[in-house]
């Protein structure tokens, strides 16, 4: 029974408040407080205790300890645990009272971590909300305390999959924390460092939901990628070519963003698949774009090293149709970003070709063989397009552009190409060949309509330069695996062509083929060697394929050196290569019958030189005299015949003392005195048939037909590369002159009637030895000279006149009259001229 007092005067407007005359007002209020805190929830009773007073002291433990117990005993309370957490979390936020904020985030980290069942579900709800408003403060601490928060959420496994779970929000905002412009560098690259913690628990948590390609969308993509390429930009470049970059040491994962944005980018397109490697490449180019990052490079090479080495091996080919297609699309950017581009392409295709790469072969080099087009035909405008002062100085500026352009496709053809296997090697040699264009034939696949002769010109030492990478290091069993007839007979045209540099790439592409034990580089420059057994020449017994192979291609390789040497424009190096054509057919490919031949080519060229029916310049003929030389005791020395390197030996020692400008030595050098007139010179300065004939006669050698002097085919080759036709001097010739021609210009060949004439006439004793001579000739030739040589003369004379009796068929037949039109040929064009019908003529007996 409480006592109570009568309230004072002074309080009569308050009649119906009572003191209690044994406790405060104080304590009558917490005792009210009390008994309604005993009716709330336990789960809150729980939660409520588990704030002290002062939020300077933490976390209570002994309360959390009784939270975890209930909330693992209750797993149904999880979600009101949750939300009641959430409720106050989020009024102190509002409120700005981080201590208590630290507090119940840990508390949610605790439970989430202890709490793994099926309804931990809703649990999650509340606690991405959470993590989400703290996200959203601006405050840099909160935002690093969500962050880890949502890290050590990502890296629990749940027991099922979530269907209607999305991480839009935090992508998003991951995103731009990685992109953070705060003042304080220590803040910005804290806060920098959580966003891309933050993208890397996304990726974890999605990738390993049964639902994880929602995180493979574009609009998820487009800004994870270029997040991570922000702050990968200031990383320091390291050389991965030859091997994977190595990787970061655990400090720097933690205090680096580039380095944290590297290791989070590595494992992104590491967990990458089939089906959405593209999404993940692209945005790459996006930035890189946008950026300006392709020139300079280096960070664009960086970038796809990573792709590349962090991609499953068989999604190689994937990148690389990307950087085809995105090289496609800027094709019409400044030359150095297309350059750029194709280093990053030559880069990833170093990686990709050591291994598997699909079926992207050949999409590969048609597409670096169109902008190899591209970039000649640009080159080839410029050159066009400038004319004068500031306008020059750009044209040439852009052209020194375009030729990085090219050097960078080349360069990438070569190093895919040689990293092949050999049967796609021969595939790609073949395509590329197919790409040559040739004056005079349509063979080719390249439109070349629009380059003109010096951008054909430009293209066809391009590709042949391309060739010649992809031939380098190519290794055959047998020469008709490296030069089958389909790859040799287009080869060999540009070496026809009236270009010294075409010509040089064709032998050395032809060396590279036929060099199967690396002996080129011993028999580099053109030289008299002394002793040829210290160069230790490898060469291995002659097989039948390589036999049947000479037989059949032997007199075309004969043919070409021949006119090759026979070039006005040729310069040293184009006799080094000579000669090394040569040798290399003398070492991989001779056996007796070749070797025969190649000396009879060595005589022809020699008699060439003397004769001069080309009317060479004098360097040109002496160079051949050195040519002859040099092989000559190569090959003497090759077949060990002691008489025959005697007579190569003494001809060499007399030029060395009274016509040096015969010797390879003397000729090449820069001020070397030439002679006026090759007619005068002895016979001890030439190598002599009869000599030679004898000395390897006395060793075994079938040499009959060392006595018929070498004549090359005569092919349509010579004509279609615009040089004159070489017709036997016993061939027939018919000269027909048109009726237009003036009279003035017919040279008459008469003679005039004189007493010596007709005395000439009579006497025909002469006439009937010369007779006599020319037939033994012509039979010694037949029973001597090898088929091929026949067939081709034959041949050769065939033809000539079947076009000259074409010619003849053409002017003088005419068509029979037709009632529909009469045919005319005008400018060379047939045109028919049609008649009305009221104007033809029809037969009596078809007339009624």
């Amino acid at each position: 029974m409480k006592d109570y007092v009568q309230v004072p005067a002074a309080e009569l407007e308050k009649p119906y408040e009572f003191i209690s005359t044994r406790e405060s007002p104080t304590f009558l209020y917490l005792r009210v407080c009390c008994c309604c805190s005993a009716l709330r929830p336990r789960y809150k009773r729980l939660v409520d205790n588990i704030f002290p007073e002062d939020p300077k002291d933490g976390l209570v433990k002994a309360d959390m300890e009784k939270l975890t117990f209930y909330a693992v005993s209750a797993p149904e309370k999880l979600d009101r645990i949750g939300s009641y957490l959430a409720e106050r979390l989020s009024r102190d936020v509002v409120r700005h009272r981080s201590g208590y904020v630290l507090i119940a985030m840990e508390a949610l980290d605790q439970l989430l971590m202890a709490c793994h069942s099926q309804s931990i579900k809703p649990f999650v709800e509340s606690f991405l909300h959470m993590v989400a408003k703290l996200l959203e403060s601006g405050e840099p601490k909160l935002q690093v305390l969500g962050t880890n928060s949502f890290v050590k959420f990502a890296n629990i496994e749940e027991d099922t999959p979530s269907y209607h779970r999305r991480y839009d929000f935090f992508v998003s905002r991951f995103s731009a924390m990685c992109h953070s412009c705060h003042s304080d560098p220590e803040i910005r690259t804290e806060i920098r460092i959580a966003g891309i913690r933050g993208i890397q628990g996304v990726v974890r948590k999605t990738v390993n939901d049964e639902l994880r390609a929602t995180i493979w969308e574009p609009q998820h993509m487009d800004k994870i990628v270029p997040s991570l390429l922000f702050n990968m930009q200031k990383i320091e470049e390291v050389d991965s070519r030859i091997a994977p970059p190595s990787s970061p040491s655990a400090t720097d994962k933690e205090e680096n963003p580039a380095v944290l944005a590297e290791n989070c980018f590595r494992e992104l397109l590491g967990r990458a698949t089939f089906g959405n490697m593209n999404n993940a490449v692209r945005p790459v180019f996006a930035h890189l774009d946008h950026h300006k990052l392709w020139d300079p490079n280096e960070f664009a090479v960086h970038c796809f090293k990573i792709i590349m080495y962090s991609i499953q091996a068989q999604y190689s080919h994937h990148v690389i149709q990307e950087i085809l297609g995105h090289l496609d699309a800027r094709k019409k950017d400044a030359p150095r970003v297309r350059a750029g581009i194709i280093q990053v392409l030559l880069e990833a295709v170093a990686i990709a070709a050591k291994g598997s790469i699909g079926p992207t072969v050949l999409e590969v080099f048609n597409t670096l063989l169109k902008h190899l087009r591209l970039s000649v035909e640009f080159e080839a405008n410029d050159l066009q397009g400038g004319s004068v002062g500031s306008v020059n100085f750009n044209t040439s500026s852009k052209d020194n552009d375009e030729k990085i352009v090219q050097n960078a496709i080349i360069q990438t053809i070569g190093f895919f190409g040689s990293n092949l296997p050999d049967y796609q090697r021969s595939e790609i040699m073949m395509f590329i060949m197919g790409k040559v264009p040739v004056f005079g034939t349509s063979t080719h696949t390249l439109d070349i309509s629009q380059l003109g002769d010096l951008g054909t010109r430009r293209i066809q030492i391009m590709l042949l330069r391309s060739l010649l990478m992809v031939t380098s290091g190519y290794k055959a069993k047998t020469i008709v695996t490296a030069l089958p007839g389909s790859f040799l007979d287009p080869l060999l045209s540009p070496s026809l062509m009236e270009d010294y540099e075409l010509r040089q790439l064709v032998l050395e592409v032809m060396h590279n083929l036929m060099d199967r034990h690396d002996n080129r580089a011993k028999l580099r420059g053109i030289r008299i060697i002394p002793d040829v057994a210290d160069l230790k020449i490898k060469r291995e017994k002659i097989c039948r394929q390589d036999t049947s192979f000479m037989k059949k291609n032997g007199q075309q390789l004969y043919r070409h050196i021949y006119l090759g040497c026979k070039e006005e424009d040729n310069v040293q190096k184009n006799y080094e290569l000579l000669y090394t054509s040569l040798a290399l057919i003398t070492i991989e490919l001779a056996n007796e019958e070749v070797v025969i031949d190649l000396i009879r080519l060595a005589i022809a060229l020699q008699d060439s030189a003397i004769i001069n029916e080309d009317n060479l310049p004098m360097f040109h003929r002496c160079g051949i005299m050195a040519l002859v030389a040099a092989y000559l005791n190569f090959v003497s020395q090759m077949i060990a015949v002691p008489a025959f390197c005697q007579h190569v030996s003494k001809v060499i020692e007399i030029r060395t003392m009274e016509a040096p400008y015969f010797l390879p030595e003397h000729i090449f050098r820069d001020k070397c005195m030439l002679p006026k007139s090759l007619e005068k010179h002895e016979k001890d300065l030439y190598f002599l048939t009869n000599k030679i004939a004898e000395s390897l006669g006395g060793s075994g050698y079938s040499v009959e037909r060392l006595s018929v002097p070498y004549v090359p085919q005569v092919t349509d080759e010579d004509r279609l590369s615009r040089r004159k036709s070489i017709v036997d001097t016993v061939s027939i010739q018919v000269d027909i002159l048109s009726n237009n021609v003036p009279s003035d210009d017919v040279v008459s060949n008469t003679e005039e009637i004189t007493f010596e004439a007709l005395k000439k006439a009579i006497d025909t004793s002469g006439t009937e030895e010369q007779e006599k001579e020319k037939r033994r000739l012509v039979i010694e030739k037949f029973q001597k000279a090898p088929f091929e040589e026949i067939a081709a003369q034959c041949e050769s004379k065939a033809n000539l006149l079947h076009d000259r009796l074409a010619q003849i068929l053409e002017l003088t037949i005419r068509p029979p009259p037709s009632p529909s039109g009469t045919l005319t040929i005008t400018s060379g064009h047939a045109q028919y001229q049609s008649v009305p019908v009221y104007e033809m003529k029809f037969p009596d007996l078809c007339v009624y």
